[in-house]
This record gives structure tokens, C-alpha cells and sequence, in this order.
């Protein structure tokens, strides 16, 4: 059997005992190593001695089965493993005064046959490297890969899609020291980047890494003021304009955004419009003075409609940044314009410290993008910039083959029509996947549609793709699945199977054009060799540019098969392309997706922001309803506080609110409440420390019994399904949210399966994990035997704050993110007179106003290793990090997260405000931590500001 090594794997102390194991595996002996599988997820154990243990999974490729070694687990110390942080192993069954390796395995066999059963499969292993690498995922590198993967900076890469750009960038990302920063356009790929980096518990300590889209970049110097445009306003804007029949709005946005607002220097002025030269814009030389015209006019609409574009924004902040970067990543750069890019790139402390990566053939946003424009940005001398080396990715990993050739001869189209983009767009692809795949069409036949739709509609493997917004009604007529999408929203997209409803025919005459000139010969090269389209004057390519690309990017949407629906049967791109016939008869064999895979595509597709295909998942599939209860929202509090003051006699509303003041130790409004004679807290008021936790308890049970441990949760799971599974419960949490507050690991794990959103909050600003360390700081047995198991699930990607109008983002590889968020998670109201004995009132005004350092490390000696590092826990890191993130601090990066008051006891910077997301598929807003301690009050403050504004309270 092939044994291979995980490339950070530290054998340093271990390395004869190591070689031994590789040697008995590679002679297929499981026998002297002992290998035993461990009880949760795919990972065994290795002897090498009698206290150290190496960690090992399987992984089969093309029919062999591989042995890939993880780590060195030392003396036993299994709950410090990176990769087990998220494999469930019940540690706290373990008598740590008798350590039992044997409840650790599994009874399963361990023969290599029964593993090699068990093998996950990989799609690509490399033939002869003994060196593997871990995203989320295993990952191999080809040799072009592994050469961009040692090259130094600055590197430019290109590779189609499907190639591994994300992958290969992200593992040479962790590895570089310093402040580090990873920008795209699209948020969904920033935080799924972030996701994929810390996968299996991933840190490098050396390191301070923040990924960011690019509107989050532009926050973290200042908030934009206003909505960033979309072309859907800007066509709504077009069609009102008059004289321009010549152009389409397309074409014009793209002129707007990629010529005319892209420069560094700012909207560029009449005189430099029109001496651009002929290939420089998208309009003829006549025709600018005209578009240069509407172009103020579409300035002066920005301004009117409270829109903004962020490319002429980019330009307004680049004297506002300061070299505070050590290193640049941008992802997917053919997104953005020069004046973006060119505002990223001002970070960096020493220039050329950076990484871009992209693909041109899937430009389909409106920026009018070149690498020879990149390239001469970043090194200002063209002829430089010419000697620039640019990376080229040729291998495609995802695409199966007969996607893939089709995707190729498109490019050949593309290049035999127009002349090559650039040198650096001048190449093809190559299919890793064994597997062929296909691309067929089918006619647009009632009959055909109806077969094909019956097929799909209950999948969640099957998208349908058109060209443009306008042409997805259409589409939703004849197929059922929500999962329609344009274009401009198929990028980061990726299903198994992808169907193109009148891609080609809805532009048939466009499409035609395309394919003029073109011959079979043309697709029959193996290469594309670089010869630019000799009439400068020929607008063809920028014109068709769109269209070409979409049809790429769409078909490269595609893992397995692209079918087809087109009403020109005869269209000569399809004989071009080799697209034949398909089977009309076909019996697709499709798996019906379940509730729970609907539901976790509707959390994905939030994610991606595409909010109008996952509402219609959750409305149309899942018939989820609003919940029947009325939930403790700000405003509802504020209601029935006000109703308490004048209808005292309403025992219902009395008691909720008591309830609710209860259950958050609410010492204020308990107090508000006594003195308006409400018996049940005038009692609870009255009781000492234990009796009121006796309360406590009870009115927890009220509302949270079903989610204890021990509880069935058959009633939760059917609340999920019947209101989704972010609804909130009375008390105005979600189901994710008790789940965790009662450390019960199996419900979490089926929530967190369904799509449970972990940036929800409760009315407190408290994530699910926030409100776990709110629970371990209060319960030492909760700390020791559920917050390591709970807390890298409910993690989110990371703590987003404001301060001084700048967004700050804060990693949870980064201990600010620890202390913040146990700052949260403590909050004024964990300073209740519970303790026993009651604290005075001048200490229980203090610690309501802030926070001791040592009550940041309540109950730290029960966490888990991967809660917080035991290097990390010494109280000379913690002021160390106090000190840093100080308001007055003069340490760079400067977050100014707390200001000290005097030695030992710190506030938040009243200057703060923490996003609260009270409600499923919704972005938040944005609230001052002074606020937060008190929701009614900040209902009040809100009725009376929108009372000022003359809007109705």
C-alpha cells in the first residue's frame, strides 16, 4: 500500500518510529503498527511506541488505496489533535487519572480490506510525490502546481476553472508570516476562503490573516455611505435615457465601470476620454462625446440615489491608505477594475509582495479587464511589464472530459473569431477526471421539457442556467426546480448537472455572428498560438466578449453532464461545438433530494447571496411558515413593558416579561418590574442566591426543555422543518442557539447538518459560540465536558465590529477574536446578584461597567485545548493582548477594541458596535455595545428616532 505524509506533519522527535510505520504499511502489515480505527469519523491510529501515537485516514484513487499520515499525537494527548478537534471524540468519558485508549476504538475490523472499503475517494493524487497537503480536503499537487506553490512573490497565476487557483493560493497563503490579506469581489468566496484556510483547526501563530470581499475592504477604511449600484438599477436608469439606441446597457456599464471610472486617478476627464486610443475603449472615436456626456449623467444619479460606485469610491480612498500589509492575495481578479485593484495593492508595506490570481474567459462583471492593463499597473513600464512571467494553470480538476473539450472549443471559437485577448488567456485545458461526462442538446419540444423537468425538479443536482435576469421567468415556466439562475449568478456555482435553456437561441443572431468565419479546422489545433485581431479598429470582441464568456462560464458550471434546451436545433455554434443530439427517452436515474438537502442548499445559497433562488427553496419545497408564538423581539418588549406600566391587571404579559428578565438575570427591569407590584418578581427579588437559581431553573424549563440532552428531538427537528431551521423560539433564539446553551452535541450536529445559520444572535449581539463561552465561564462542568466538543462547530469564520466608522474584522486564529468574544459573551448582566454571597452594589456597578481580567479566565482551566491554546492562557499573554488592542494603543494593526480604566479592569470602547442578526437571511444591524445590555431601552431609543424623523413609531 502507498503511504504518504501530510506536508506539515512534525516527526522531528519521532522519525525512526515513523519510518517504521511506513514501512509496514507499504508491505501491507496493519498488524505492527497496531492501526486501529477510532470510534467517530475516518481516522485511525498508529503505534510508534508505547505513549505516541500517529494519526492516519485512507484515502482510494483510480482503485489503489493510500495511507495518509496526519500528525504525531504525543503522550496520549489525543484532545490536543488538530484534526480530532472536529471528529467528536467523546473525551470527557475518559478517566483522565486512568487514560483508556481503548474507549477511543472502534470495535469495527481494521483488515485492509475492510479500509480500503471504507477509502474515501480523491480525485487526483500525484503519481510519485510522498508529500499531500489538507484544505478541507485532501489536496495533491500537480507539477505546474507545486512549481507556482515554491515560486516567490509576486506572482500573477491564471487558470481556467476547476483548475485549483483557490486551493494552490490558499495553502501558499499559510505559510507566509506577518500581516497577511485575502480580497475578492465575491463575499461568499472571501468567507468560504477563510473556511477553507482554518479547516481542521488550522493556525500558523506567525501569522495575523484577514479575508475580506471587496466592499468589506472598502469598510475597513471607511463605510461606505449609501448602496453599492448594480447593473439592474443601472438598466433601469438606462432605459429612461434617450439617444442611445446605438449601445445596449451592457455595453455601456462596462465602459462606465471598466473605462471611464477605472483609473486610480478617478473618473477620468473629457479631454483623456476621448484621446484614449482605439483599443482602449469600447466606442468609436465619434461616438464618445456622447457617452462621455451620459457618463455625468450617471454621476450626478449616483449622487441622487444614495448609490455608489466602488470602483470611483476606490479611487476617493487611495490617499486614506497607509502601508500596513506584509502580504497581498487577490482572488479572481479579472472582477476587478485597475482602480480597485490599485487600492489593495496601497497596503502593502514593501510593493510586489503579492499573489493574483484569475481567468479572463470568465469576465461576465462589466470592468473591462486585460492582464497586459494589470500588468502594466503594477510595474508602471509596459515594455516591463511585457517580461513579466505570468503562471499558468492547464489542468482541470473538476470538469469531466467531454465538459472540458467543449469548454476548449470555445476558447478555439473565441480565438479563431477574434485573435487572441492576450498572451496570457492563450491556452487550454486539460481534464484530470477519468470520467467522460457529456454535453448534448435536446429541442425545445413541450414534450422534451416536461420529461426533462418531471426528472429534475425534486434534485438538488440539476441547475437551470439562462443568459440574462429577463430570460429566468421564462425558465421558471417550464421547469420547477428553484435552482434558475442567470449568468451573472452562476459564477462560484457548482452542480453535478447543469441545463441551458435557450442559451444559444435566445441569441441566435448574436451567436451567429460569433461562429461567422469559423471552420471545423479552426477546433481541430491543440494549442492556441497568439496572433491579436489586426484591425484595430474592430469593436467585434468587446461587442461578443459577454457572450462568449457566459456560454463558458455556464458550461464550466458543470461536474458531469451540460444538456442543452434549444429551440434552433440547427444553430451552427451547436455543430461547431460537436454538440449532438441526445436521447429525449433518457431515464436520468435522478436521486430525490430530502428535506435536509434542500434545506442545507437554501443556507448555501444564502451564503452566495443568491436570496431570491433560496427563498424560493424555502417557500416553494419546504413550505416553511412564520412561526405561530410571538417572539421577544426589541419592539415586543418595548410593547409589553409598556402595557405592564398602564395594565398591570394583565398577568399573561406580566409574567413573559418576568420570564424574560429571569432567564437574562435582568437586574434592572426585575427591579422596574418589583416596584410596579408584580408579584413574581417582587418574589424572585426577595429570594437569595440559591432560590433564585431554583427559579431560574424553572422558568428555563419552561422554554428549553426539549433541547436538554437527554430530551427527544423530535419536536425541535419538526419546528425546524415546519419554520425553517434559524426560526426563533419565544425567548427570541434559534434552535441552535438552546441546542448549544445546553451542550447537547447530538442536536447541535443536526441543526448545524439542516443549514443552521452560526452568525445568528440573540438580542444580546451573542453568537451560538459566544453564548457557549457565556455558559463554560458560569458552569465549570459544562466548560469540561461540552465546550471542546461544541465550539469549533459553532464558530463562525469571523467577529466583525465597527469602530471610528471602520469595519474591523477580527479571525479566530487571532486572540483579539477569543477576548472580544468572551467579553460578549460575558456582558453586564453576568455580574448578577447570584454569586454567593452577593456582591455590594459599588462592586456590582463595576463589574456591570467592565471587566476584570480574571474574569476573562473563569473556569479557563476546564476548556479544551482547542477552545483556547494553553500557550495563550498565561496572564502575561493576556494583558499583552489587553494592551495591544487598547484604544490608545499605538500597535499596528490599531483595533481599539477596549480602553483601560485602570490597571487590570478594561471597558468596551464605547465607540463599538457589534451586527445583530435577529432573524434568518438578513444582513443585521449595526448596534453600540452601550446598547446592548438593555434591548427594551433600545426598542424605546429607536420609537423615538423614528418618531423625530416623522415616521411612525
Amino acid at each position: 500500500m502507498r503511504f504518504m505524509t501530510y506536508h506539515d506533519l512534525d516527526a522531528s522527535k519521532v522519525k525512526k518510529q515513523l519510518a517504521k510505520v511506513r514501512e509496514a504499511v507499504e508491505r501491507d502489515d496493519f498488524r505492527t503498527p497496531d492501526i486501529k480505527k477510532l470510534a467517530q469519523g475516518q481516522y485511525y491510529r498508529a503505534k510508534l511506541d508505547d505513549t505516541n501515537r500517529l494519526l492516519l485516514t485512507f484515502v482510494k484513487h483510480d482503485s489503489q488505496t493510500i495511507c495518509l499520515a496526519l500528525e504525531v499525537i504525543h503522550q496520549h494527548a489525543y484532545e490536543k489533535s488538530r484534526f480530532l478537534r472536529g471528529a467528536a471524540l467523546d473525551l470527557s468519558k475518559m478517566d483522565s487519572g486512568k487514560f483508556d485508549e481503548a474507549k477511543l476504538l472502534s470495535a469495527d475490523s481494521d483488515s485492509p480490506e475492510q479500509i480500503s472499503a471504507r477509502a474515501h475517494p480523491v480525485r487526483y493524487l500525484h503519481p510519485s510525490r510522498r508529500e499531500f497537503h489538507v484544505l478541507d480536503k485532501v489536496i495533491s499537487f500537480d507539477d505546474t502546481q507545486d512549481a507556482v506553490y515554491r515560486t516567490p512573490a509576486p506572482v500573477i497565476l491564471v487558470g481556467s476553472a476547476g483548475s485549483g487557483k483557490t486551493a494552490l493560493t490558499l495553502q501558499k497563503l499559510r505559510e507566509l508570516p506577518g500581516q497577511v490579506l485575502y480580497v475578492t469581489l465575491s463575499p461568499y468566496l472571501a468567507q468560504s476562503a477563510a473556511e477553507l484556510y482554518a479547516a481542521h483547526g488550522f493556525e500558523n501563530e506567525s501569522q495575523d490573516v484577514q479575508f475580506l470581499s471587496f466592499k468589506d475592504y472598502l469598510s475597513t477604511i471607511r463605510v461606505p455611505r449609501g448602496r453599492e449600484v448594480r447593473f439592474e438599477d443601472f438598466q433601469t436608469w438606462f432605459v429612461r435615457q434617450p439617444n442611445l439606441s446605438f449601445t445596449d446597457a451592457h455595453q455601456l456599464f462596462e465602459e462606465f465601470r471598466g473605462v471611464l471610472s477605472s483609473s486610480p486617478s478617478g473618473p477620468l476627464s473629457r479631454e483623456a476620454y476621448l484621446g484614449l486610443g482605439v483599443r482602449q475603449s469600447i466606442y468609436a472615436a465619434e461616438q464618445r462625446p456622447l457617452i462621455d456626456q451620459f457618463f455625468q449623467n450617471y454621476l450626478n444619479w449616483l449622487a441622487e440615489a444614495r448609490l455608489y460606485d466602488s470602483s470611483l469610491l476606490a479611487a476617493e480612498y487611495l490617499p486614506q491608505v497607509s502601508p500596513s500589509v506584509d502580504f497581498v492575495v487577490v482572488d479572481e481578479v479579472q472582477d476587478l477594475t485597475a482602480a480597485q485593484l490599485a487600492l489593495i495593492l496601497r497596503s502593502l508595506k514593501v510593493p510586489g509582495q503579492f499573489l493574483l490570481c484569475g481567468d479572463s474567459n470568465q469576465i461576465v462583471h462589466p470592468n473591462f479587464f486585460s492582464w497586459a492593463a494589470v500588468k502594466t499597473l503594477l510595474w508602471n513600464d509596459p515594455a516591463l511589464a511585457e517580461r513579466q512571467a505570468i503562471n499558468v494553470l492547464r489542468a482541470n480538476f473538476r470538469n469531466a472530459s467531454q465538459v472540458t473539450r467543449v469548454a476548449n472549443d470555445l476558447l478555439k471559437i473565441k480565438h479563431a473569431r477574434f485573435g487572441s485577448i492576450d498572451r496570457e488567456s492563450n491556452f487550454l485545458v486539460e481534464a484530470v477526471a477519468a470520467e467522460a461526462g457529456s454535453v448534448t442538446f435536446l429541442p425545445d419540444d413541450v414534450r422534451v421539457k416536461k420529461h426533462l423537468d418531471e426528472q429534475t425538479r425534486d434534485s438538488t443536482e440539476y441547475a437551470v442556467l439562462v443568459l440574462r435576469d429577463s430570460d429566468k421567468a421564462g425558465a421558471r415556466k417550464v421547469f420547477g426546480t428553484p435552482l434558475v439562475f442567470s449568468v451573472h449568478e452562476a459564477k462560484g456555482l457548482e452542480y453535478p448537472n447543469i441545463i441551458l435553456y435557450n442559451f444559444i437561441s435566445g441569441e441566435r443572431a448574436t451567436y451567429r455572428q460569433i461562429t461567422e468565419g469559423v471552420e471545423l479546422a479552426d477546433l481541430q489545433k491543440d494549442n492556441l498560438k497568439y496572433s491579436r485581431a489586426k484591425d484595430k479598429t474592430d469593436k467585434s470582441l468587446e461587442i461578443y466578449k459577454f457572450y462568449v464568456n457566459a456560454l463558458y462560464v455556464a458550461v464550466t458550471r458543470a461536474v458531469r453532464r451540460v444538456t442543452l434546451i434549444e429551440a434552433d436545433t440547427r444553430h451552427p455554434l451547436l455543430s461547431l461545438l460537436g454538440v449532438e443530439l441526445g436521447d429525449e427517452a433518457e431515464q436520468l436515474q435522478v436521486k430525490k433530494a430530502s428535506r435536509d438537502d434542500w434545506e442545507r442548499e437554501a443556507r448555501k445559497l444564502e451564503l452566495q447571496g443568491k436570496k431570491e433562488q433560496a427563498g424560493d427553496i424555502r417557500r416553494r419545497i419546504l413550505q416553511q411558515k412564520p412561526v405561530p408564538w410571538e417572539v421577544w423581539t426589541p419592539e415586543v418588549l418595548r410593547r409589553m413593558e409598556n402595557e405592564v406600566r398602564t395594565q398591570p391587571s394583565d398577568a399573561k404579559v406580566a409574567r413573559s416579561l418576568v420570564d424574560f428578565a429571569v432567564l437574562n438575570r435582568s437586574e434592572s427591569l426585575l427591579t422596574e418590574l418589583r416596584d410596579l407590584k408584580i408579584k413574581p418578581a417582587q418574589a424572585y427579588l426577595r429570594n437569595n442566591a440559591k432560590d433564585r437559581q431554583i427559579q431560574w431553573q424553572a422558568v428555563a424549563d419552561k422554554y428549553r426543555k426539549n433541547y436538554e440532552s437527554g430530551a427527544n428531538p423530535r419536536s425541535v427537528l419538526s419546528d425546524a422543518d415546519k419554520y425553517g431551521v434559524d426560526h426563533r423560539t419565544p425567548e427570541n433564539l434559534t434552535p441552535l442557539m438552546l441546542a448549544v446553551l445546553a451542550g447537547n452535541l447530538a442536536l447541535t450536529e443536526a441543526l448545524l447538518e439542516r443549514g443552521a445559520d452560526v452568525t445568528q444572535t440573540d438580542v444580546f449581539g451573542r453568537t451560538p459560540q459566544i453564548l457557549a463561552l457565556s455558559r463554560a465561564a458560569q458552569d465549570a462542568q459544562y466548560a469540561q465536558r461540552s465546550l471542546g466538543l461544541i465550539y469549533a462547530r459553532v464558530r463562525p469564520a469571523a467577529l466583525d465590529v465597527l469602530v471610528s466608522d471602520k469595519l474591523v474584522r477580527l479571525m479566530p486564529e487571532g486572540a483579539e477574536y477569543y477576548f472580544l468574544s468572551m467579553m460578549l459573551a460575558l456582558g453586564p448582566n453576568y455580574a448578577s446578584t447570584l454569586q454567593d454571597p452577593p456582591l455590594n452594589e459599588a462592586e456590582l456597578h463595576k463589574r456591570r461597567t467592565g471587566f476584570y481580567v480574571d474574569s476573562l479566565q473563569l473556569n479557563l482551566d476546564s476548556f479544551a485545548e482547542s477552545v483556547l491554546r494553553e500557550a495563550r492562557r498565561k496572564r502575561s499573554y493576556f494583558n499583552h493582548v489587553l494592551a495591544r488592542a487598547e484604544v490608545g494603543s499605538n500597535y499596528q494593526p490599531a483595533r481599539k477594541l477596549w480602553q483601560r480604566v485602570k490597571t487590570g479592569f478594561y471597558q468596551l470602547n464605547p465607540d463599538l458596535q457589534v451586527r445583530l442578526k435577529l432573524s434568518a437571511n438578513t444582513e443585521g444591524e449595526w448596534v453600540n455595545v452601550a446598547l446592548l445590555s438593555d434591548p427594551v431601552a433600545r426598542a424605546w431609543l429607536a420609537a423615538d428616532t423614528y418618531s423625530a424623523e416623522g415616521v411612525t413609531a
